[in-house]
């Protein structure tokens, strides 16, 4: 399916008040706090969560506020940097594949494994053949997950605008409460945002496993859709608590 960003809105509907999306989303995660709860316990699935966005997108928010009723037990979160010397000395999923969620466990990404196809590709540090090879080898990683462990995996893309993003870096350096996330080189990657949504549009059109577009413009909606997202595949589950045997 072809995937053209600039078309798809980063800001909520008209037909929705941030009112009625907050109030959604609060009972949405005592659901996923309920949910986790049972996912620890029958220890059959086990959950990964992938965040993928452009700077200032707002992916730690997502994580704070989705999952801020789930006990800490069994939850975990992982953030991807610039691989070390060991891990370059790997294949790109090696460093991946020891993160990810074992039995019962729910696992959290705040970046992944697609900044290898990402990052790599639009400083052309890898060709387009080498990017449909990291393409094909996370498909067949994923489907592994899935297959082998009963792994549920949801990926959320957090689409977010340019002028939007302009306005949450500069926050970082006037707001004093933020100036710890300021980071010089998040402007110099800005200056390739149309490499950037070149990249993420193949990631989105030729991943196995598909991807929720979050418009992220207000933060209140992408917590409303995250939550609702997870709530329900959760449900889906049928999660229950184990019964003591006689």
């Amino acid at each position: 399916m072809k995937v053209q960003l600039h078309k798809i809105p980063t800001t909520p509907p008209d037909t929705i008040s941030r009112k009625e999306a907050q109030k959604a989303t609060k009972a949405y995660a005592k659901k996923i706090g309920q949910y986790h709860a049972k996912l620890l316990a029958q220890k059959k699935y086990n959950v990964l969560v992938i965040f993928q966005g452009m700077d200032a997108s707002g992916k730690d928010g997502a994580v704070k506020n989705v999952f801020k009723q789930c006990t800490h037990n069994g939850i975990r979160v992982h953030s991807f940097k610039k691989p070390t010397d060991l891990e370059f000395a790997h294949d790109f999923l090696w460093r991946v594949h020891q993160q990810v969620p074992a039995k019962s466990e729910l696992v959290i990404f705040n970046r992944s494994h697609y900044e290898d196809i990402l990052i790599q590709w639009v400083h052309g540090w890898i060709d387009d053949q080498k990017r449909a090879d990291r393409m094909e080898a996370i498909n067949h990683f994923e489907s592994l997950l899935a297959k082998d462990n009963h792994t549920i995996i949801l990926k959320f893309y957090l689409h977010l605008s340019k002028d939007e993003q302009k306005i949450q870096l500069t926050q970082r350096i006037e707001d004093p409460t933020k100036n710890w996330k300021h980071n010089e080189n998040d402007w110099k990657e800005r200056e390739l945002w149309d490499k950037y949504m070149t990249a993420y549009e193949y990631v989105l059109e030729h991943s196995a496993l598909p991807w929720h577009i979050i418009p992220v413009d207000k933060r209140w909606y992408r917590d409303y859709l995250v939550s609702k997202a997870l709530a329900e595949k959760l449900e889906s589950l049928n999660l229950q608590y184990p019964t003591t045997q006689k």
